[in-house]
This record gives C-alpha cells, sequence and structure tokens, in this order.
C-alpha cells in the first residue's frame, strides 16, 4: 500500500504579504521529524480555495523541494470542473507530487455515475496516485460504496479519504474492497473516527489533529495497525477532546490557531475564513495543556 499510517492535511502559513515560506519549511522538517507517514498539501486545512493561481505552482514546488523524497507528497487537486481537476492533476504529477487528493465534486451535485465518470477521467489522465476524497458534509455529495468498488478497477486510483462519518457506509465498502484490491488504502478523514476505521480494517487517516499532535496522532494509528488495541484506544480516548473541539469552528480555523500556538504560524487566515473565537481558542488552550502539548 502506498498510502498507510497517518497523512497530515498540512495548514498553509500566511504572514501580511502572502505565503510564509519561513515558517513552512519549520514545520514540514517538525512533521517529518515526527514521524508522520506521508503530508498532504493544498487541502480543505491548507486552505486551498483561497491560494491564488499565482502562488499555487510556487507552492508545490517549494513544498516537494523541501520534503526532498523523505516522506510521499500529496497534493489537493480538486475542482467542481473535471477538466480544471485533469488540469491541476496533469500539473500537480509535472512538478514532482508523489499522489493527488480529488474531492467529490462540490456544489454541482453530481450523480454516482456523474461521480464515477469524474474520478476515471483524472485518473486516465496521469500515472501518479490518486486519492478519492469523500466529505458530503462540505461538498453535498456521498459517493457510495459500489460506486468506489467500481473505481477500483483504475490502479492508479489508491485510496479513499473517507470522512462522512457514516461508519457503516465504511463498513459496507471495507467489507468488499480488499477482496477486489489487497493494496487500496481506505483512510479516515474524520480524525475521532480514525480509530474506529483502522479497527474495522481500515489503513490510517489523513488528520487535522497531527498539524499539532503528528508523534500523538502516528502513534495511535500505528498502535491500532498493530493491533495493540488497548494503547491505541488509550491514546485515542486521550486525544478525543482536542479531536473534537478542533472542529468546534470551521475548520481550519482551531487548527491554524493551535499550530500558532506552538510558534509554528501566525494566526492569520485568508477570507472569507476568520481567526478562531476568543471561546474557541480558550477550549484549544485547554485541550492542547491536556494533551501535554503546551
Amino acid at each position: 500500500m502506498i498510502f498507510k499510517g497517518t497523512g497530515t492535511a498540512i495548514i498553509t502559513p500566511f504572514n501580511e504579504n502572502g505565503i510564509d515560506y519561513e515558517n513552512f519549511d519549520r514545520l514540514i522538517d517538525w512533521q517529518i521529524e515526527q514521524k508522520v507517514e506521508f503530508l498532504l498539501v493544498l487541502g480543505t486545512t491548507g486552505e486551498s480555495p483561497t491560494i491564488l493561481g499565482t502562488e499555487r505552482d510556487e507552492l508545490i514546488k517549494f513544498f516537494i523541494k523541501k520534503v526532498n523524497g523523505r516522506v510521499p507528497v500529496v497534493v489537493g487537486t480538486s475542482s467542481n470542473s473535471t477538466a480544471v481537476a485533469i488540469q491541476n492533476s496533469v500539473n500537480a504529477q509535472k512538478l514532482g507530487a508523489d499522489g493527488v487528493l480529488v474531492v467529490t465534486p462540490y456544489y454541482n451535485k453530481p450523480s454516482q455515475e456523474g461521480l464515477y465518470q469524474h474520478f476515471k477521467a483524472v485518473s486516465e489522465a496521469i500515472t501518479i496516485p490518486l486519492i478519492i476524497y469523500n466529505v458530503p458534509g462540505r461538498t453535498g455529495v456521498n459517493i457510495l460504496p459500489e460506486t468506489v468498488l467500481r473505481l477500483a478497477d483504475f490502479k492508479n486510483i489508491a485510496a479513499l479519504k473517507e470522512a462522512s462519518g457514516i461508519q457503516a457506509q465504511v463498513d459496507e465498502l471495507l467489507r468488499k474492497i480488499h477482496a477486489l484490491r489487497s493494496d487500496f488504502s481506505v483512510l479516515s478523514g474524520n480524525d475521532d473516527q480514525a480509530f474506529h476505521l483502522v479497527n474495522s480494517g481500515g489503513q490510517g487517516v489523513i488528520s487535522v489533529l497531527s498539524n499539532i499532535a503528528p508523534r500523538q496522532t502516528s502513534d495511535m494509528i500505528r498502535e491500532a495497525l498493530a493491533g495493540n488495541v488497548a494503547k491505541a484506544r488509550e491514546l485515542h480516548l486521550r486525544l478525543f477532546p482536542l479531536m473534537k473541539n478542533l472542529f468546534m469552528e470551521t475548520n481550519p480555523m482551531p487548527v491554524k490557531y493551535g499550530t500558532n500556538k506552538l510558534g509554528f504560524c501566525k494566526n492569520i487566515l485568508r477570507l472569507p475564513l476568520v481567526p478562531a473565537s476568543e471561546k474557541c481558542c480558550k477550549q484549544i488552550d485547554a485541550d492542547m495543556k491536556e494533551c501535554g502539548l503546551i
């Protein structure tokens, strides 16, 4: 399996002039030192909708050069236009990405056949691995297990990031997928469900939490993958309040505040997102202290 364990959906640090590459440099090194298995750049947590076209290639080039092959780099290339998703994915491959993450098209709400044709078209345009991202709470559309099973025919469709929050749907996919593809990864897109997904037969998590707790998150997933359920459960329950409260306001507002508390970025977001409220910040402070992060 190409994608297994913990992948951080990394924030994008900003300063008053644009992308804060100095802090980005430090954050990338810290993530790798803390033993996450791969990194995702330009995902939702990276505020990809507000990254300007003129910034996008520079950011990807910087990120891939900085990582320098130490872990795989996945680039978010999503669009609700299939043609743009293809263009973004082809470009990410040219720039050296190890894989791409493509969300189910948002707003235009395609049918299951439309979803199948969308991911088929993107996969056929590239040779690097593609991760399907299912997050109906943000996109308004839910890719069903039978559609994912159809897409498993395409060998470079390598994984599903599953954030539907519907455990029965996850279990239905896990029950069937590995009979078709032993190398296909099912990854949790929700930190608070990652422990449960791995213990149901999944392969890991693409995490928001690991921006501020990379070692603890990756330890939890590694213990679960190794079958050490009691230890993994202990870590899950210790981290659970922080997992939950990182979403008490819109992601990445709380996690960017938490990353700022650790000194890896300024607490700057791009509109329409704004910094987390005082109430949220106080809760994140309390949870980070309880977890021993500050």
